[in-house]
């Protein structure tokens, strides 16, 4: 299950994807159109543009942006970098890697295959899905 601070960002990055090419918009603004509390929003978009996603102007017409168009940025990238791993078990994940602490021999576990193919599946299809799919 996402988070809601995952959800939020993507919610707030859908917003600054429809407004790609108009230039920054205020937090103020992305909190009122996504009903997204401005406080807990501030931290977030701090954190997307620490994470190269995001860019910011300070000033009268200052705000936040996208760095790159929506169609280049997908949602694996996001939900990782704000989740962590998409897999739903330690042992299948390939960034954040654990083997199982009761799993004698792990290329033979059933659950363990069973957690690798919905956690491929669900990278695929994340990684396919852009912030363009959706707006």
């Amino acid at each position: 299950m996402l988070s809601k601070k995952t959800k939020y960002s993507l919610q707030a990055l859908a917003k600054l994807a429809r407004e790609y090419g108009k230039g920054p918009i205020l937090i103020s603004e992305i909190a009122q159109s996504e009903g997204i509390p401005q406080r807990f929003l501030e931290g977030i978009l701090l954190e997307l543009k620490k994470l190269g996603i995001l860019g910011s102007r300070i000033g009268k017409a200052g705000g936040y942006y996208l760095i790159k168009k929506p169609e280049e940025i997908n949602l694996s990238d996001i939900i990782r970098s704000i989740e962590g791993p998409i897999a739903l078990l330690p042992c299948v994940s390939e960034k954040f890697y654990q083997p199982c602490e009761n799993c004698q021999k792990e290329e033979e576990c059933k659950i363990r295959t069973v957690f690798k193919n919905i956690r491929d599946t669900t990278y695929e299809i994340l990684k396919k899905t852009s912030l363009k799919d959706l707006i």
